[in-house]
């Protein structure tokens, strides 16, 4: 039983390539037994729109976001019976009008939208995963006197981001938890009392209101060796209860299921015994959205899985220059 809840296609994405059916086919192709549809939430302001973006208006995203939903649930429909498609999203958290127009949608969509991948890319309103430039000129931003403070306070604000999120919305899949540090995945965040206070906090929320932890394998892609969440991050989750699911992150039919064989040897290494998926909700579930938790019979990723060795063949998902690639 293969999973994953955190994808993107170039149709309703512009870092992304292939159309939405092209990553369906590939994820049924591949024996994925779930697989969760989660374009980006539109932004609100045109100062929040990227680069590649520069064609687009605000309500060109939204109009964007409204035919993904027809398409994923047309997707859903075709193919039920081969793989179990999940209808959501993933969140922004910018500033505090986008967060109120993101529950709006959330509300005004009802049952069309399944499930939230609750993540971060912004601090102080400025993207920090669209490349390294943006990245320092964020930090550069922070009010600190020394590099490493500034970069600490940028740690700290994400964070307070993350935490905002999860407390508005409780997304049933928190997504990549530590992106703030894409660019220095060795820092350790135990080094730093306030930053690891934060994060104590947020696992702690999540936890509380049952939140699936993505182990994401993306990371891997980007260069790290391990997935998101990385190890103590990872270990604390699981010392306090947390559960996790698997994602891809895949922008693209040539990213979908890319590098798991990474990420389930990283589960193995962290000696994780279970994982777990969301499923549709049944009538009497006490749910916020349209699905539950439930845990994956046996054990996959202790398991051989034949596409494995495929994967690692195939050529990772490169973004263009100057584009954010996750």
């Amino acid at each position: 039983m293969t999973v994953s809840h955190h994808s993107h296609s170039g149709e309703f994405c512009c870092h992304a390539k292939g159309t939405l059916a092209e990553v369906v086919d590939e994820a049924i192709r591949q024996g994925f037994s779930t697989f969760g549809l989660s374009e980006h939430v539109p932004r609100y302001h045109e100062s929040h729109m990227y680069p590649e973006e520069s064609h687009l208006s605000p309500a060109d995203l939204a109009d964007t976001f409204d035919a993904y939903l027809v398409e994923a649930h047309r997707l859903k429909k075709q193919h039920a019976g081969k793989i179990d498609l999940l209808v959501g999203l993933e969140s922004e958290y910018i500033d505090d009008a986008g967060l109120d127009e993101l529950a709006a949608l959330i509300e005004r969509k009802g049952t069309a939208i399944e499930y939230v991948v609750g993540s971060v890319h912004h601090c102080d309103e400025l993207p920090i995963d669209f490349d390294k430039a943006r990245f320092d000129d964020c930090v550069q931003r922070q009010s600190a006197a020394s590099e490493e403070d500034r970069l600490v306070q940028l740690f700290s604000t994400y964070f307070d981001n993350q935490h905002t999120l999860l407390k508005r919305l409780e997304p049933e899949v928190v997504g990549h938890f530590d992106l703030c540090r894409l660019y220095y995945p060795d820092v350790d965040f135990r080094a730093f009392a306030d930053v690891w206070a934060r994060i104590e906090r947020n696992v702690e929320l999540a936890v509380s209101y049952g939140a699936l932890f993505e182990v994401n394998a993306s990371a891997f892609r980007k260069g790290w060796s391990t997935a998101y969440p990385g190890t103590e991050v990872f270990d604390l989750i699981l010392a306090k209860g947390g559960r996790f699911t698997l994602s891809d992150d895949s922008h693209g039919p040539q990213a979908v299921g890319l590098h798991y064989d990474r990420a389930y040897a990283y589960l193995r290494e962290r000696d994780v015994q279970e994982l777990w998926r969301l499923v549709p909700a049944s009538e009497g579930d006490k749910v916020k959205r349209g699905v539950r938790a439930e845990k994956i019979e046996g054990g996959p990723w202790l398991d051989a899985w034949p596409q494995l060795l495929a994967s690692t063949t195939r050529r990772d998902e490169a973004g263009r220059d100057g584009t954010r690639t996750d």
